[in-house]
């Protein structure tokens, strides 16, 4: 907790790091990767992700009120344990879980690499653009999982050092999985391009 509130390098803690963190790596997503993500310092950048993927589900479930877990308690707080469980347990999870196919795909594209470290608050911080995605709009999904997905290129190619075509291949199964499945990116893309008579 001590190290949360009174940091003692990397990122600024708090709610006021938490918001400044959100505004820099969507204005200036080049800079806030080279100064900000540093070696061993994961926790803002969790936190960080948690608080994306909070307010996504929080916003889902909230406006579309079938969609919480069938706990046996009345609706609002199946809403807050639905959130609960998604926000400390799942993400966190799925958050090293992507780390560590990324850190495979590093592995062959680039050998002089950053650590799982870095890459752990890259795919947290490239989240940003999500917290919209649980407003059930469709082509608002579709354009936060690209940016999504275009901010873990920037992030993967800064921090470690390399390419952008090297950081596309490393960055490609775990944006598909977190933002273009965690965050429904992809089915919000199917439906934006069916409304426009494609099919994909």
């Amino acid at each position: 907790m001590t190290t949360w509130v009174e940091p003692e390098g990397g990122r600024e803690r708090g709610l006021e790091g938490l918001a400044k963190s959100f505004t820099q790596v969507l204005l200036s997503p080049v800079s806030f990767f080279d100064e900000a993500v540093s070696p061993g310092d994961q926790a803002p950048g969790l936190v960080f992700g948690m608080a994306v993927v909070l307010v996504a589900a929080a916003t889902r479930l909230t406006l579309t009120p079938t969609e919480p877990l069938a706990f046996p308690a009345a609706g609002w707080l199946r809403v807050v344990l639905t959130a609960a469980l998604v926000v400390m347990l799942v993400t966190p999870a799925a958050i090293h879980a992507l780390s560590a196919l990324q850190t495979l795909a590093l592995v062959v594209v680039a050998p002089s690499r950053a650590g799982v470290s870095e890459t752990v608050q890259v795919i947290a911080y490239a989240a940003a653009p999500c917290v919209v995605a649980g407003l059930g709009v469709p082509v608002v999904t579709a354009l936060a999982g690209l940016w999504a997905f275009a901010l873990l290129v920037v992030g993967t190619r800064v921090v470690h050092d390399i390419s952008w075509l090297r950081a596309l291949l490393a960055a490609f199964a775990p944006g598909v999985l977190a933002f273009g499945g965690g965050f429904g990116a992809w089915p919000a893309i199917q439906t934006v391009a069916a409304g426009a008579g494609l099919a994909l």
